[in-house]
């Protein structure tokens, strides 16, 4: 549930300032625990029927075709979205790591650190699923929460020393600029909440019978993950803008130098979380790309059609990758284009669809939640792609194409 966008915040909230930015985290803190919540009770809506896969509980909603095409596209591009930032965020993480420890080896440029994440990413792509996932995905998340420390720890150090010289207020000036940044912060805080996407699928590997369904245990651990999240993204959030204000880097791990040696750990901490978040995320592509290629085109399952698929896959995501390593418009177009309607709204849809909620009932009052998430949703939905994609054009102005 941690994610790499954490590192974002810091750069939404100088986007928006103290208080709008909280207010943005506290929101979509509290609206996405809410829909986290519907998603596990509707896995097994069905006595004696799992919902393993996103689209699958789409189309139970919404229909055959239209609930696999309104879900299916929005949850492709979750994936695809978030294996690009991650590619992007891995060899930007490696090379901060380098320029700490040596700078002979810090000269060489970005692409290269990304080519070599991609290239541990060929490998690690042929783990046959979920399951061969477990030690990746706990790797991942203890380093995760300790890069989130390490990244406010370091912060408020850095800020006690230096705070006379920040300034806290919106990094724009012009009001253009101002409303394009709010948009793109927006997209940027709804990209750290992106684990819906996946939640069905990692549901599905827990074992239920009608005296232990899947959802309890899913659940204690889904309220036990979004603990963890409120405690890194408002310390990181929050430290973060404080020690730099509105010159905070879209990676506050990049912001910070002091000390050397500690926050070189921590960017290889990021190095190594997204090593396995990407594997994460890209788990679903492969199942959809394999099963397409299997069904559709008549292709032999077995290694040689997994090994090429995925290989593919890896190497368009790198491709994009190096073209466009814009870390922070990258969180903000991906995060509303398609991280909103995963994570905020469909799981609210589909919820209305199913439970039908009788007037004041449980569900009933419920609803309401519902609709608000709804409205909130779509309406990041709809502005944060437009900063995100202004934030990509203003950074490749000054920026030369696989350098």
């Amino acid at each position: 549930m941690v994610g790499a966008g954490v590192l974002g915040l810091p750069f939404a909230m100088s986007q928006l300032g103290w208080v709008p930015g909280i207010a943005a985290i506290a929101v979509s803190w509290v609206v996405t625990y809410y829909s986290l919540w519907q998603m596990i009770e509707l896995h097994e809506h069905v006595p004696g029927k799992r919902f393993d896969r996103y689209p699958e509980l789409g189309q139970h909603a919404f229909g055959e075709k239209l609930g696999y095409w309104i879900v299916m596209p929005q949850q492709m591009l979750v994936q695809v979205g978030s294996c690009i930032v991650y590619m992007v965020t891995g060899g930007k993480s490696l090379k901060k790591c380098a320029v700490l420890l040596s700078a002979q080896i810090g000269s060489i440029p970005q692409t290269y650190f990304i080519m070599f994440f991609a290239a541990i990413q060929l490998i690690l792509s042929q783990t046959p699923n979920f399951n061969s996932l477990k030690v990746v995905s706990l790797i991942a998340a203890i380093m995760s929460f300790c890069y989130s420390i390490v990244a406010s720890v370091a912060s408020v150090a850095r800020g006690i020393n230096h705070h006379q010289h920040v300034r806290h207020g919106i990094r724009s000036h012009s009001t253009a600029g101002i409303v394009f940044d709010m948009f793109n912060a927006l997209g940027t805080v709804a990209f750290a909440f992106a684990g819906h996407s996946v939640v069905l699928e990692i549901q599905a590997t827990i074992p239920s019978t009608p005296d232990e369904p899947s959802k309890k245990p899913m659940w204690r651990g889904a309220r036990f993950a979004y603990i963890i999240v409120a405690i890194c993204y408002f310390s990181v959030s929050i430290t973060g803008f404080w020690a730099f204000g509105d010159l905070v880097e879209d990676d506050v791990l990049v912001s910070l130098e002091k000390p050397r040696w500690i926050i070189a750990l921590a960017n290889f901490m990021v190095f190594l979380h997204v090593l396995g978040s990407y594997q994460v995320f890209a788990m679903s592509v492969f199942d959809t790309l394999e099963s397409y290629l299997i069904l559709n085109r008549g292709l032999n399952p077995g290694l040689p059609l997994r090994v090429a698929a995925r290989s593919l896959f890896v190497a368009l995501t790198a491709f994009i990758g190096i073209s466009l390593p814009f870390f922070g418009g990258l969180l903000g177009f991906f995060g509303g284009l398609a991280f909103s309607s995963t994570s905020y709204f469909i799981p609210c849809f589909m919820w209305l669809a199913l439970k039908k909620p009788e007037r004041w009932s449980f569900h009933w009052t419920a609803s309401w939640v519902s609709k608000i998430s709804i409205v909130v949703g779509v309406l990041i939905t709809i502005l944060a792609p437009i900063g995100g994609l202004r934030t990509i054009i203003m950074s490749a102005k000054t920026y030369k194409f696989f350098s």
